[in-house]
């Protein structure tokens, strides 16, 4: 690796990433998944806490089979209702050329000029949705009302209310509705985490808008995550799910709710055996916590994770690609204080397993602040429990517990990077924090096996094989000091720490 004594003063501009993946569709028709504020129109004087009663009753799993579902529909049925949205014209100013400012063309066009702006049409959206409570509180999807301004409600039996909106959480795509009503069929609620591979599901919502409709299918896989979300676990399953079934009801086998229809992986825009549901336990827990805060509270730990890959495994001794690595912990906060650092892996959160990084922000996210809680690592090899009090996740510290799950593969040491020291026109320009102490990379060769693992010019490299970098001139003299051609380093990246590995071994 060569030192430079000068920092570039031009950075090439990153490689736009693409990967072939299938098309996720939302299966609301015309509408798409986006970014909004959490709704806090929720308030504790109007909206009492509202808290499920949930059967743990368990499946009968003998491998018999029926021969209808028809007593399950017809117990389910009533407490899935059709969704109706319309979002009204809006005005939009649009700003016009200054040719139109001349005289001579306002003698033609007048004060309506071409560019003031135009009018968007009147909208309207289609979706289901589940009566939890019979006072009216009704389970559907974010998306499905998102930016609406009249929301129906339909039941079965033919009765309609206009519902307002009591919140909405974008990051798991669920949203609670509010009716005036009483003793309305609440459908039961089931404890989804109970549910199996291979246990047989009916979903039940308003496809394309042709009335309430019933599939069937069984549970393929869950846990699912990677569908664009913040917050997912979702549950897979075979049952036809379609364009308007979004914020309907997956039930298992007894009726009882096992999850909320929200999406479907196709590259047609039709249902091709691959839909996802919100499972149930996450989506209550959102819905009271939105009846109850105005918002959805969520616990916060201050660290950047990753996810173990095979390389990673090998360079911190682990048995198994599993877990969350920890990258990075923020000074002062709940990970901070209770001895967690870069480098450990955690293994155990609250008594339960950590899957993955997906998984372990997930259960992080469920446990209410102010709660006490142990947390395993593996530490250089050995098993260490600390316990750890969480704190609110705080609205301006987004990247605090981001997800960190970049692809490593390496082909062929450090060579064709090129460091520098840090000085302030270089922090300046990146915007790096005034703490940070590493070397920064202003060349990278794109053949090389650094390149391959991730690093990029205006990286700054923080450790290499677990030992802090204070300079250029340290970066270089560490390369020298491997014992073989894997090299792990720590590095700050577009944002946020995380590690990679650099193979440069003949195999890759």
């Amino acid at each position: 690796m060569n030192a430079t004594n000068q920092i570039r003063t031009r950075f090439a501009k990153a490689l736009a990433l693409g990967s072939a993946a299938a098309l996720i569709i939302s299966t609301l028709a015309y509408t798409r998944l986006v970014e909004a504020r959490e709704d806090s129109k929720a308030k504790t004087d109007k909206n009492p806490p509202v808290h499920l009663s949930v059967s743990e009753r368990p499946l009968p799993r003998d491998g018999k089979f029926t021969t209808s579902f028809a007593p399950v529909v017809k117990k389910v049925a009533p407490s899935v209702v059709n969704v109706f949205t319309t979002t009204k014209p809006k005005k939009v100013s649009m700003p016009r050329s200054p040719m139109m400012e001349d005289p001579f063309f306002r003698r033609f066009f007048g004060e309506d000029m071409p560019g003031r702006g135009y009018q968007t049409p009147k909208q309207t959206g289609l979706g289901s949705g589940v009566v939890v409570t019979e006072d009216g509180y009704i389970l559907t999807n974010n998306h499905v009302v998102e930016n609406a301004d009249e929301i129906k409600v339909a039941f079965t039996d033919g009765r309609e209310f206009t519902a307002k909106v009591v919140g909405k959480d974008p990051k798991t795509d669920i949203a609670v509705l509010k009716i005036d009503a009483e003793d309305l069929p609440r459908i039961e609620v089931a404890n989804s985490d109970n549910m199996e591979v291979g246990d047989l599901v009916l979903a039940i919502g308003n496809p394309f808008g042709v009335g309430q409709t019933v599939t069937m299918g069984m549970v393929s896989a869950t846990g699912r995550g990677n569908i664009g979300l913040d917050y997912e676990d979702f549950i897979q399953t075979d049952a036809a799910i379609n364009p308007g079934n979004s914020g309907g009801a997956l039930v298992d086998a007894e009726g009882r709710l096992v999850g909320i229809n929200t999406a479907i992986l196709s590259r047609t825009g039709g249902n091709q055996g691959i839909g996802f549901a919100v499972p149930v336990n996450l989506a209550r827990g959102v819905m009271e916590s939105l009846v109850k805060d105005g918002r959805v509270v969520r616990g916060f730990m201050g660290v950047n994770i990753q996810n173990v890959t095979p390389a990673l495994a090998r360079e911190f001794k682990l048995k198994e690609n599993t877990g969350a690595l920890i990258a990075e912990v923020t000074a002062k906060s709940p990970a901070d204080k209770a001895g967690l650092k870069s480098g450990d892996v955690v293994i155990e959160f609250n008594g339960k397993t950590v899957r993955d990084s997906r998984h372990f922000k997930l259960q992080v996210a469920q446990v209410q602040p102010g709660t006490r809680v142990p947390v395993k690592v593996l530490r250089d090899g050995d098993t260490k429990t600390l316990e750890v009090t969480l704190k609110e996740f705080p609205r301006d510290e987004m990247a605090s517990a981001l997800e960190r799950e970049d692809g490593i593969t390496s082909e062929e040491r450090l060579k064709g990077v090129a460091v520098s020291d840090l000085d302030s026109a270089a922090r300046s320009q990146l915007k790096l924090p005034a703490h940070l102490k590493g070397a920064l990379v202003t060349q990278v060769d794109e053949s090389s096996a650094a390149a391959a693992a991730g690093l990029r010019e205006g990286d700054v490299i923080l450790e290499i094989n677990r030992t802090p970098v204070s300079g250029a001139e340290d970066a270089v003299a560490l390369t020298q000091k491997g014992k073989d051609k894997n090299t792990l380093l720590r590095i700050w990246s577009r944002g946020g720490t995380r590690y990679l590995v650099v193979d440069e071994t003949d195999a890759g």
